[in-house]
């Protein structure tokens, strides 16, 4: 047969380019980058939704929250014999009138400083006249010298005050509408809230069921139960803080003489709820109320707010850390962050549902293994964390924050304990 029967060479050339194995690597990542890039729009767009959705997802958080603390009693109950809906209704009507009483009981001190809002305000302003007055840039402008020929002139008007004047009529506008929008959301939460926990029983059966493995079946249903258990621990032990931190703050407003202890032991009570944030505003209150109602002697302006800073300095120190328990500790960072983010989302709302927000999600760390990393950011852990040499050092591993032995040890130690027992047979 002849060369030329047999078709062209089939050997390639030394100028043929061969394909690049990286444009191959390129092509299969990209997918992956692509849904990465997308996951990530999808959790920007979720949140400004959640933000732009306030009115409607509030009062949907914490109806949900109150139903993780509150489907225990009504699982005790129907165990009981009771039926859902019954026990749901005990408990919602528990509920409102709890709130109703302690609204009763804070009307008339609230009334009394209403009344006098007026005339504390003109003693507020009169107060911080006086501190402007010391300082030279802040001081009210003089008026003109006044001439023989010329009839004086008017006092010029202060910037400052004609400043304050505006903001409160904005803010009175602004508390009636905000009264307005609480009534409406807190009479959605408690009519949702009596239909989630009159149904817990039958949502949870109905979600599992139409989960296809069993193994999945069973993490969803011991995460939520972990969580209502945890939830549930925590809301109730803070509440027992905080009614102490009430009762003692408003006796130490009783010793000093400051007007309406009830009132400043029930707001100190209420706004401890709030992380890092509350106390703040408490403090701010007190000094507000301090500079009113001690304008004669000057000694005791300071008096409710230090003496609530030591409440707050033993509480926050040695009553909470032993009393909600080791197990419910959470990371402060992750607290303080949590506490900015749904402050920014849904104001003083989400600051309130921080925390249990933040409990749940740690029930879920714990039981999906794509998430469990992030529960060494959540865990507040009191063992002392690793040196960084020790971190760099070759083939070191981290495990639940302790160093395990290197591979060389591990094979060094198997080959001895070969060793040994070929010399013991």
């Amino acid at each position: 047969m002849k060369l030329s029967d047999q078709g062209p060479a089939t050997t390639p050339s030394r100028h043929t380019p061969l394909a690049d194995p990286r444009a191959e690597r390129r092509v299969v990542a990209a997918p992956g980058k692509a849904s990465a890039v997308t996951r990530g729009l999808f959790f920007i767009a979720a949140v400004f939704l959640l933000r732009e959705a306030q009115a409607l997802m509030v009062p949907i958080a914490v109806a949900v929250v109150f139903t993780f603390v509150l489907s225990t009693p009504v699982r005790f109950l129907r165990r009981r014999g009771i039926p859902e809906f019954i026990g749901a209704g005990l408990l919602v009507v528990s509920l409102i009138g709890g709130s109703a009483l302690l609204a009763t009981t804070l009307a008339g001190p609230a009334s009394e400083w209403w009344q006098r809002a007026p005339a504390t305000f003109d003693a507020l302003v009169e107060h911080v006249d006086r501190l402007r007055s010391t300082v030279w840039f802040l001081a009210p402008p003089e008026p003109p010298p006044a001439s023989r020929r010329a009839p004086p002139a008017p006092p010029s008007d202060d910037p400052v005050k004609q400043k304050i004047v505006s903001e409160s009529v904005a803010l009175t506008g602004l508390v009636i509408g905000g009264a307005l929008s609480f009534t409406l959301s807190a009479t959605a939460t408690v009519i949702l809230l009596y239909f989630l926990l009159a149904s817990e029983h039958w949502l949870l059966s109905r979600t599992v069921e139409a989960i296809a493995r069993r193994r999945r079946r069973a993490l969803l249903i011991s995460g939520v139960r972990s969580a209502q258990r945890e939830i549930g621990r925590f809301i109730g032990a803070l509440s027992m803080v905080n009614l102490g931190v009430a009762v003692v703050t408003m006796f130490l407003m009783m010793i000093i003489g400051l007007p309406n202890p009830v009132l400043w032991g029930s707001t100190a009570g209420i706004l401890s709820f709030i992380p890092y944030i509350g106390p703040i505003l408490v403090v701010v209150l007190l000094v507000l109320a301090g500079i009113v109602s001690f304008a004669a002697t000057p000694s005791l302006i300071l008096a409710p707010a230090a003496g609530f800073l030591l409440v707050h300095a033993i509480e926050s120190n040695l009553i909470s850390p032993w009393f909600i328990g080791r197990r419910l500790a959470l990371s402060r960072i992750s607290v303080f962050l949590s506490v900015m983010f749904w402050g920014w989302l849904w104001g003083i709302a989400g600051a309130l549902l921080a925390v249990p927000f933040l409990i749940g999600i740690r029930c879920a760390c714990t039981r999906v293994r794509s998430m469990r990393r992030l529960c060494v950011y959540l865990n507040e852990s009191r063992a002392p964390p690793p040196s960084l040499s020790s971190l760099l050092a070759p083939r070191v591993l981290l495990q639940r924050g302790g160093l395990l032995a290197t591979a060389e040890r591990r094979r060094q130690a198997g080959a001895e304990n070969s060793d040994a027992a070929a010399a013991d047979k």
